[in-house]
């Protein structure tokens, strides 16, 4: 039943919509070039971070032809386990509990079956 009322509304090809009183946002067009000298614009809005490389999809990566440098970005140093584990407990701290497993497991507190 559902075949037969979607049938004749060429559901996907046509929108009902118009584009009367529809403005779209303002833009700024960024100009990046390649190593090869192929130039092209990429159309961002006028709020966006703009990057200062961009990748034209066939001649590689581009960089902004207005000289606009790349931002570092702060960056956080990876923290490893061990790191987290340091921020929990002092060494001294887990010295003990090492000794503390340590000893448990020689006096045969962990089987095969448990």
């Amino acid at each position: 039943m559902s075949e037969r009322s979607l049938r004749g509304t060429q559901l996907g090809s046509r929108s009902l919509e118009s584009e009367q009183g529809v403005e779209p946002a303002p833009r700024q067009m960024v100009e990046y070039r390649c190593e090869d000298g192929h130039t092209f614009t990429v159309p961002f809005s006028v709020e966006a971070d703009v990057p200062a490389q961009w990748d034209s999809g066939t001649h590689g990566i581009g960089v902004r032809v207005d000289g606009g440098e790349a931002e570092e970005e702060e960056t956080k140093p990876v923290r490893t386990h061990w790191d987290m584990l340091l921020e929990r407990r002092s060494f001294e701290e887990l010295q003990v509990l090492l000794d503390e497993r340590l000893e448990f497991r020689r006096a045969g507190g962990v089987t095969k079956g448990h």
